[in-house]
């Protein structure tokens, strides 16, 4: 919920949007985070409306318009979309569902947003990463087989503190993890990762345990159920012994998994269907990242892409660069 003006209260809650965040939530099966995106960005909308007496349900294009206009317009280019679809889907409901005879948001244009390519890990990098872990004592244990998860099977890091003890086969080599939306998906387990799960799930788990019974995979110190926070913490510390502090998260081991994968010959279909991407055009955003690496491999490598500092490229070297000068790297 955007916070109202100074000296002015928050108006209440609109009937509609409410409708239509039970709807996307409850039937769409959207997340909480996205379910709770939309909400503030209907609720500012709803105050802008509110100070000349309108509402949503009731919106005009020029109503829309001036919006975007106005506080609508502000922030980052990401909020500004991120508003832009709030409003889409909000009246594409109203229409579908018979309560408004025509779309206010239909003319909206996304802003165009600068395409960020994630943060990727080189095998080597991760290597190290997975060294520093001290698989000795339980909680070791445990923090391998979540980092082996995590890049062997490119999990988020809710997939992976949700997972249950019945969600692996390590006979099989698979995981089973339910993603964005509740949807379930079935990732295949690599031989490293399948090793050192089974000896948190023989040794680490049942020592954490001490007797109880818990449905949840990876637990805390005092036996209860691993947080994201938890996860993120010991993260912190494994990544400070590798002398990598503040240049990964859980995440990155996802982007990581999905760019070794793309770079070793997977194709594009598999590697969507093991992220549990919804279109493959989200996952065609690692294609740029591997082409991005084997540029940097072909500029550091090939010796008619290599300059000297204070040299003029020959006509064949600018070819071979795509054209552009390049500094040494």
């Amino acid at each position: 919920m955007a916070p109202p003006a100074a000296g002015r209260p928050a108006p209440p809650p609109d009937r509609d949007v409410q409708e239509f965040l039970d709807y996307v939530r409850f039937e769409r099966g959207m997340s909480i985070n996205t379910v709770s995106a939309y909400g503030r960005d209907l609720v500012r909308f709803a105050a802008f409306l509110a100070e000349s007496g309108g509402r949503p349900a009731a919106a005009s294009v020029h109503d829309v318009q001036d919006f975007f206009a106005g506080s609508g317009g502000d922030g980052a280019a990401s909020s500004v979309a991120r508003r832009t679809a709030s409003l889409r889907a909000f009246y594409a409901y109203l229409v579908r569902e018979g309560l408004r005879e025509s779309d206010p948001a239909a003319g909206l244009r996304t802003p165009k947003l600068p395409q960020q390519l994630p943060r990727v890990l080189s095998v080597e990098e991760v290597e190290a990463v997975l060294a520093k872990v001290v698989p000795g004592g339980p909680l070791g244990q445990r923090d391998l087989a979540a980092l082996e998860l995590l890049y062997g099977c490119g999990l988020r890091a809710g997939e992976l503190v949700g997972l249950r003890e019945g969600d692996v086969d390590l006979e099989g080599g698979l995981v089973r993890c339910v993603g964005k939306g509740d949807k379930e998906r079935v990732v295949p387990m690599g031989a490293a990762a399948a090793a050192a799960l089974g000896r948190y799930l023989q040794g680490g788990r049942r020592e954490l345990l001490r007797g109880r019974r818990r449905a949840e995979l990876f637990l805390n110190a005092r036996g209860a159920p691993l947080t994201r926070q938890g996860l993120d913490y010991r993260l912190r510390k494994i990544l400070a012994r590798a002398d990598m502090s503040g240049q990964a998260s859980a995440h990155t081991f996802r982007h990581s998994f999905a760019t070794h994968l793309l770079a070793g010959g997977a194709d594009l279909r598999s590697v969507q269907e093991m992220l549990g991407h919804a279109s493959v055009a989200t996952t065609q955003l690692y294609t740029h990242v591997t082409v991005e690496h084997l540029r940097e491999v072909f500029l550091e490598t090939h010796p008619r892409a290599r300059r000297r500092k204070g040299s003029a490229p020959s006509a064949e070297g600018a070819c071979a660069a795509g054209g552009r000068e390049e500094e040494p790297t």
